[in-house]
């Protein structure tokens, strides 16, 4: 990587700290929009403060975030409808990507709002899929084990580098926040699981290492996990649904949170109705808090001021209006966080 990335050093090697506003809102992964302009600015009208870059697998199932994975790799054809035809005779794990920009349909929603934030100089989110994920799905599609995860780390670190130069070219103001997306990881633990649990956490550990210079890292899984397991990874964000039983990592987020660590909390679910308000998820939510403190010892202060609110998934599989609903919560729900933050600073006269 060149010097083209520099200006993004978000801090030395193993610095939890992030230097973020507090109460933000962002999203996660994919929207249901087919037109990138009206997805964009979905993003910049309910998460302005925090806007994340969207895929569009509605649009085109190459916007799906194993199909944008698979872009480029050497012997890998995606298909209108997002699956792989693999080519094992032209495999090769140490291959560059042949294609390692942006321009293809795997990426119109990302060009949409690089274009939209040119400008910008606050922090934008960009999200990555993870090479265990991405080397599950090798697996899945009929490579050995052992091939699969090579082809799949060679390959996202090489999407890693590629897109924090296409950012230091076209955002070179922006603070970047890049999350690595790893639900394949929620599996790491079970016994059939085509790669051993150090073996994985150390896939993902190389990509958050090769981004946190020049980013604050976010490592996101959305089904239950061995949290522990994960935040051994290293990054600087923790991304998880409020009902996952993060309780159950208690003593491990405890010292992540004194580092400096945050949690990007799922608080809004994106699997059921929400109802009117968002009294009961901020319920639900300080419930998880006071587990925390009481069970664990976190710091009440900093799951507070170390803390942004998400939706719990991505919306593909949503409504446009549904959408709006679940981001329109987002909102309320980091308001709300905004005020107890700005409340317990003052009570402790941070």
């Amino acid at each position: 990587m060149g010097d083209s990335v520099d200006q993004h050093t978000a801090g030395a090697a193993g610095d939890r700290r992030v230097a973020l506003p507090v109460g933000l809102a962002t999203g996660i992964g994919s929207l249901p929009h087919v037109d990138p302009s009206e997805a964009v600015d979905f993003v910049l009208r309910h998460t302005p403060r925090l806007p994340s870059a969207p895929s569009l697998p509605a649009r085109s199932r190459r916007e799906g975030m194993i199909a944008q994975a698979a872009h480029g790799v050497r012997g890998i054809t995606v298909c209108d409808d997002g699956s792989l035809l693999i080519d094992d005779a032209a495999i090769d794990p140490e291959a560059p990507l042949d294609d390692d920009g942006f321009g293809s349909d795997s990426y119109v929603g990302l060009r949409a709002f690089v274009n939209a934030v040119s400008d910008r100089r606050g922090p934008i989110k960009l999200s990555l899929t993870g090479p265990v994920t991405f080397g599950v799905a090798l697996h899945a599609a009929g490579l050995p084990g052992d091939l699969a995860f090579r082809v799949a780390s060679t390959a996202v670190r090489a999407r890693a580098r590629a897109l924090l130069n296409l950012l230091s070219a076209r955002v070179p103001q922006a603070q970047l926040v890049v999350f690595v997306d790893e639900p394949a990881l929620g599996s790491a633990m079970v016994q059939d699981f085509p790669i051993g649990p150090l073996d994985a956490i150390d896939l993902t550990s190389g990509v958050l290492a090769a981004l946190e210079p020049y980013a604050i890292t976010g490592l996101h899984c959305c089904g239950p996990a061995d949290w522990k397991l994960l935040l051994e990874a290293g990054p600087n964000i923790l991304s998880a649904p409020t009902t996952v039983g993060l309780e159950s990592a208690a003593f491990a987020l405890a010292p992540f949170l004194e580092r400096g660590g945050w949690v990007a909390w799922g608080a809004v679910p994106t699997d059921g109705p929400l109802g009117t308000t968002v009294d009961r998820l901020w319920r639900q939510l300080s419930l998880l808090w006071c587990t925390l403190v009481t069970d664990g010892g976190c710091d009440p202060v900093r799951l507070r001021t170390q803390a942004m609110i998400t939706p719990a998934c991505g919306l593909f599989h949503h409504g446009v209006t549904q959408a709006e609903h679940v981001a329109t919560f987002t909102g309320r729900l980091a308001e709300r966080l905004l005020d107890q933050a700005i409340g317990v600073r003052l009570q402790v006269g941070a």
